[in-house]
Parts: C-alpha cells; structure tokens; sequence
C-alpha cells in the first residue's frame, strides 16, 4: 500500500472473520490508518487480494465497497458542522437498501446514542467532542455495515467518555456487528479485541488473542507501561 512512490505497509496479511472484533496497534505512522483506507477503496494496493465475504474489492470505487458492506468511521470526525444531526444521519444512509430501511435504523441509532436523539435537531457543531463522536458513529451505522472499521475513535475524548464509546461498540458486537478497530490506546483496544495486530513500520510484528497481545512483554514495556 503506498501514497504515490511512496510504499507505507508491506506483506499485510491480515483477517477478520464475521461476528469478530479485531484491533490494529502500533505507533503513529506505522499505517493503520493506510490499512483502512486501502480496504475501503480510497488507496488502492500496489499487490495482492483484499476480500470481502470471499468476492475480491480491489480497485472498486468507495461507494461500491460501502454497498457491499464495509464501512469507515474516520478519524477526526469530519461532520457537516451547520447542518443538523439528523441530516448528518441521513447521509449516512445513501444506498438504496440504507434509504429503504432509514427509518428503522434512525430507531436503531437513536438506541444506541440516546442522546443524538435530543440534539436532532441542534447543529453538529454545537455538540461536544463526545457527542459529536457519538453522530460519527452513528452516521457510519446508517448504512447497516456488515464490517465496522473505527479509526482512532477515542481521540481527544476524556477516559470517561472513552468508556462510553467502547460500551457501545461491546453493544453492536453483542448484536452481531464485525469490528475492525485502530486504536491509540493499546490497552483499551487489546482488552476489547478478540484478536489484535500491532503494526510497526508497516510491517505486522505481532498477532493473536487479544489477552495474549496483553500479557506480551514487549507490548506491556512500549505501549502499555509496566
């Protein structure tokens, strides 16, 4: 995967397997960020295969991708500041099948994050950092992903609101969602992961059980503490 000339992850191989909840840790710059955006179309790989449900994707256009499945929650948010939650949610629903279950998935969302349903109809920059992150997510659902990919989704959020965040997650696995989660925060994002990969210099370095990645030495010591 590259940026032009410019090559950011070598040999990745990588697999999330339906119902599961998959972390990707590794330090700022190591291309976790790359990662997602390659399986979502917007960098294509310079080689290999990325699959979806055993179909190969390589070299669809975005919006063929989010048909077929998979969507990005990015990081940093980027919402539609004046416009309202509610119509931030609606585009989230752009594909037919979205439009046509919109209504039942506003329901959904508004479960999830009840407190999107009282800022409907406040703009999105009136929200907080929390809540704004909330509508990120939120609007990520509206197209009903079989694969949920979360690029950094605690990012300048307090560790109370991280916990929020990561209760919802736990609730849309528990409902059956795949999970493909970046993290910053190793620990939260190992104790959450069914399995985990920490990438380092675009390469895989270490995969497994999430617990497992936990208890590694060489984690605890340079990402962890202690």
């Amino acid at each position: 995967m590259a940026y032009g000339e410019i090559q950011v992850v070598w040999d990745l191989d990588l697999d999330v397997k339906e119902g599961e909840k998959v972390a990707i840790v590794g330090p700022n710059g190591a291309g976790k960020t790359t990662t997602l955006k390659s399986i979502i179309g917007l960098i294509p790989p310079k080689s290999g295969r990325i699959e979806l449900s055993g179909e190969e994707i390589n070299g669809r256009h975005t919006h063929d991708i989010v048909k077929r499945g998979i969507t990005l929650v990015p990081e940093a948010r980027r919402l539609f500041p004046k416009m309202t939650v509610m119509e931030n949610l609606e585009l989230g629903a752009f594909t037919p099948e979205a439009k046509a279950k919109k209504g039942d998935t506003l329901e959904w969302v508004f479960q999830i994050f009840p407190v999107l349903k009282e800022r409907r109809d406040q703009t999105a920059e009136t929200l907080s950092g929390g809540e704004s992150q909330m509508l990120t997510i939120a609007r990520g659902l509206m197209s009903r992903p079989k694969l949920l990919m979360l690029d950094e989704p605690s990012l300048g959020l307090a560790p109370k609101l991280v916990s929020q965040i990561f209760a919802s997650f736990e609730r849309l696995h528990e409902e059956g969602m795949t999970i493909l989660l970046v993290e910053q925060f190793v620990a939260k994002a190992l104790s959450f992961a069914e399995r985990g990969y920490l990438l380092e210099r675009g390469r895989i370095v270490k995969e497994g059980a999430g617990e497992e990645l936990l208890r590694d030495e060489y984690i605890r010591r340079a990402y962890v503490g202690g």
